[in-house]
């Protein structure tokens, strides 16, 4: 299997996913690493992976429909079965979505659909919630909406700040992200209606 990851920040989850790659947890091939932000770190730990890296800025393009053309057009160069989204700061726009349906999936600091958007791990934080988590779901037309594929709860401690909530949620994603992906990968996540069903190995 092929996939792409899109990331426009640190690449915690990329590496994350070298890592299982690397060690022979993951049994895919890392094709390509595409960002919008020429400046972010993800891009150096791509290329020290070895991981072809392509930029491709929003200001380039006159419109979204534009910039995600050129999105789709290397995603087919490198003949991409699976997008990974990795903390990819862009609402993905319907050429891209519906030409690659079921196709893209995304990981959420949170247990949606509680606490969608940006800001989850301190929204959870602050609303007091004694249980929150990380989420792995296809994406779909819909923000932080689509059929939920793995979940993972974590506790939020008395003593718990937001930056310790956050370690523990970083170090979770980094487990679950490539379980998540190996499900795919052994054909065992089935999308029926809007729930995901995982079968077991035949």
């Amino acid at each position: 299997m092929n996939i792409a990851v899109f990331a426009s920040g640190r690449g915690t989850n990329l590496s994350a996913i070298i890592r299982a790659q690397k060690t022979g947890k993951l049994n895919v091939n890392i094709s390509l690493m595409i960002t919008d932000n020429p400046k972010a770190p993800a891009i150096s730990k791509a290329k020290r992976a070895g991981v072809k890296t392509v930029v491709i800025k929003r200001k380039d393009f006159a419109d979204k429909t534009g910039f995600e053309r050129e999105i789709i057009k290397n995603l087919k160069a490198a003949n991409i079965d699976l997008i990974v989204l990795a903390g990819f700061m862009r609402i993905l726009g319907p050429d891209l979505i519906n030409g690659f349906h079921n196709k893209i999936i995304n990981i959420h600091p949170a247990l949606l659909p509680s606490f969608k958007g940006a800001h989850a791990i301190a929204d959870a934080f602050d609303y007091g919630v004694k249980i929150t988590g990380v989420t792995v779901h296809f994406v779909d037309s819909q923000i932080d909406c689509g059929p939920i594929i793995l979940q993972k709860e974590i506790e939020i401690k008395e003593t718990e700040t937001p930056q310790s909530l956050e370690k523990k949620i970083h170090k979770t994603e980094h487990k679950i992200y490539p379980e998540a992906i190996n499900l795919i990968l052994q054909g065992r996540v089935k999308i029926e209606g809007r729930k995901v069903k995982i079968t077991s190995l035949s």
